[in-house]
């Protein structure tokens, strides 16, 4: 049986550890405040001078970690003890030597602040882990080999007074990425005002309203921004109508503007800079070796271009944390680009500096931004065969009505050889698609019919859709079919070749499929990723009868 000091959910407390005894468990009931903790699986007592006394009354023969203070060449405090409390023996409150103090204290324990996140780097001890434990978000970063916890409310002053009489190290970094806009819209009490943003997001001002709040709350996708302090929801006409009734639902004047995206900086081209640096080829070595995709690596290296080229007069290796965080800042509040992109700057950087590079890994603190939610852009089945009777050329509408019909994404569209075409089975094998995933989707009677005459016709070789010099055909290419069939219609919504995935998924959904079918036919590894879907159609509501109506009510 053996007593430790631990810190649990942020008070010191002294945990019992023996083999299950119920006989034991019922002695150690009688101490004052005793508890159970399921956390850490064992009893646990307050750490005072009378519960440690009662709790050597009932327990003589426990054992304790205690200084070892016979070796003289061993330094006070750094070496711990098993031995067994004499009944003469009293605890130590003594804050310059306590006796169950954790050991290693003469190593240094980093300690980085951001704003919203506090980085805790110290060697491994279990008595500092449980402490790091007892806050709550805790985590442990394996890339990095640090504790994180928030920077909220009152946690690094309980840290520098847990750490106080060790060596601590604290690096405080400056603000981290602002927010877009964060400056507080005017409006009165008696008015809702709602912004739509350039990010395809509607945001939501109005007095505070808990009734009202609570509405909103309940409409899907809602979320609070505490950042600008309003609500948000992606944009939508549907979602923009119930806001609208809430409003006037709760005698509130209707605001509604549309946010002016504001001067952007371009991206430095090539012939803007003199001495353009390539990536290094180190990076892309390591890409492939890692088994990236060729997309994803073209990505990755035009991204991290980018990057060392801001930084003109400095080689790669040299810039800085600070530096990283300063262009970070730029791309947000200058070019204004969207979380996806900064997210994927963010990976492309940190791919050089803690993979290509190696070595001691470096603690990078970049607040990562706030997920956007987005409702994509659908294509009702009355716009989808517009697009496809404006496409003329024959081996154009194959490669649209291929990609809509089977709800593919560009890659995978280009990717396709002939042998993925399963006729007999009427079935498209997608190989190695996102996520290097293998999956099979559905091959339309239609689709068949149409890649039946486009083959007869161009006789291509291996790849389904081929270039002029039997090549794989572009993504620029298909882009500029799409363009140019969406030009001759009247259609006015912002298209995209990934529209006509998003528009298949809809679509099936409206026709009854099951949406874990969908999930397979999409390739989406979370049915998370295919449940945004319901959210953008309303079809067959008419059809679901409340349960209240089949109640026998008089």
């Amino acid at each position: 049986m053996k007593a430790s000091k631990i810190t649990h959910r942020n008070e010191i407390r002294i945990r019992i550890d023996f083999p299950y005894n119920q006989e034991i468990a019922l002695k150690l009931k009688r101490i004052p405040d005793c508890k159970w903790s399921r956390t850490l699986n064992a009893w646990h007592i307050p750490y005072t001078k009378e519960a440690f006394e009662r709790l050597k009354e009932l327990f003589p023969e426990i054992e304790y970690p205690r200084p070892e203070q016979s070796d003289p060449e061993t330094p006070k405090n750094s070496q711990q003890r098993i031995t067994k409390i004499e009944k003469s023996g009293e605890i130590n409150t003594n804050a310059n030597n306590p006796p169950l103090k954790p050991t290693n204290t003469s190593n240094t324990i980093t300690i980085e602040l951001s704003d919203k996140q506090i980085s805790i780097k110290m060697p491994k001890n279990e008595v500092d882990i449980q402490f790091i434990r007892s806050f709550r978000y805790f985590r442990w970063n394996k890339n990095t080999f640090c504790w994180l916890i928030p920077n909220y409310r009152d946690n690094i002053d309980k840290l520098k007074a847990y750490f106080g009489n060790r060596k601590i190290e604290i690096i405080e970094h400056t603000s981290s990425i602002q927010p877009l806009n964060s400056t507080q819209p005017t409006y009165n009490k008696d008015q809702m005002l709602v912004i739509s943003s350039f990010r395809r997001k509607l945001r939501i001002y109005f007095s505070y309203n808990k009734d009202l709040a609570a509405r909103i709350r309940q409409i899907t996708l809602s979320s609070w921004n505490s950042d600008i302090r309003c609500w948000e929801l992606p944009y939508s006409e549907k979602f923009l109508t119930e806001i609208k009734d809430l409003a006037q639902q709760n005698s509130l004047e209707w605001i509604y503007r549309e946010e002016n995206k504001g001067k952007i900086i371009p991206r430095k081209s090539r012939l803007d800079i003199r001495n353009y640096k390539t990536c290094p080829i180190e990076y892309i070595e390591k890409l492939k070796e890692l088994r990236y995709s060729q997309h994803t690596i073209n990505s990755y290296t035009d991204l991290f271009e980018e990057f060392i080229n801001h930084y003109e007069a400095h080689q790669p290796e040299n810039i800085t944390e600070p530096m990283i965080i300063d262009f970070l800042r730029y791309l947000v509040n200058e070019r204004k680009i969207s979380t996806s992109y900064q997210n994927q700057s963010i990976n492309a950087i940190k791919f050089y500096y803690e993979r290509v590079l190696g070595g001691n890994r470096k603690i990078y603190i970049i607040d990562r931004p706030r997920e956007e939610k987005y409702l994509p852009e659908v294509l009702s089945t009355e716009e989808v065969t517009m697009i496809l009777n404006a496409t003329e050329n024959l081996k154009h509408k194959a490669i649209l009505m291929t990609i809509y019909s089977a709800g593919l994404r560009i890659s995978e569209a280009i990717d396709l050889k002939i042998k993925d075409i399963d006729s007999q089975r009427m079935q498209i094998r997608v190989e190695q698609g996102k996520g290097k995933k293998d999956r099979y989707t559905l091959l339309g009677y239609k689709t068949l019919e149409i890649l039946r005459k486009y083959f007869l016709q161009y006789k291509p070789k291996v790849w389904l859709f081929e270039g002029a010099n039997g090549e794989q055909y572009s993504r620029s290419s298909i882009k500029k079919i799409l363009k140019a069939a969406v030009a001759k219609t009247n259609i006015k919504k912002h298209v995209t070749v990934h529209t006509l995935r998003h528009s298949f998924a809809t679509h099936l959904l409206e026709a009854g499929t099951d949406l874990r079918y969908i999930q397979n036919l999409l390739g989406h590894e979370s049915s998370k990723t295919t449940e945004i879907y319901t959210h953008i159609t309303t079809k067959g509501f008419e059809q679901i009868k409340s349960p209240l109506d089949q109640l026998n009510i008089t």
